[in-house]
């Protein structure tokens, strides 16, 4: 699944390259955000045990939906990889957030899977 985001996303760096504003992009942070709710949806899709094109037939709708919900046309979304794929150094500062992001999701998970047991009541000492 990760293979097929990433060739996506390489097709879609090297398609069109031209001049882009920066106006007519997604900022950092906007562009942080969406590839964490990728990123994350991916995961969700990865968990079910099914084949690999049983995957993309979940995780497509599911991508349209995030896009939507960010208020992202796949054209912006192309012109935002062109614009960031010319500027790499901007680009290492988006997946820098967006791994310090994962990251410390998934230390909170696991830190709150490991103290949301049951909280062991204190002696009494009558």
């Amino acid at each position: 699944m990760r293979l097929c985001i990433f060739l996506f996303i390489v097709i879609q760096l090297f398609s069109c390259q031209k001049k882009v504003e920066t106006s007519t992009i997604l900022t950092k942070e906007q562009l942080s955000a969406l590839l964490i709710d990728v990123y994350l949806a991916e995961a969700r899709a990865q968990t079910f045990p099914r084949p690999q094109d049983s995957l993309m037939k979940i995780f497509l709708p599911r991508e349209k939906k995030i896009l939507e919900a960010h208020g992202v046309s796949d054209s912006l979304l192309r012109q935002t990889y062109n614009y960031y794929y010319a500027h790499p150094k901007e680009f290492e500062a988006v997946y820098d957030v967006v791994i310090d992001s994962l990251t410390l999701r998934e230390q909170r998970s696991l830190n709150s899977k490991y103290n949301s047991g049951p909280v062991p009541q204190k002696m009494r000492v009558d």
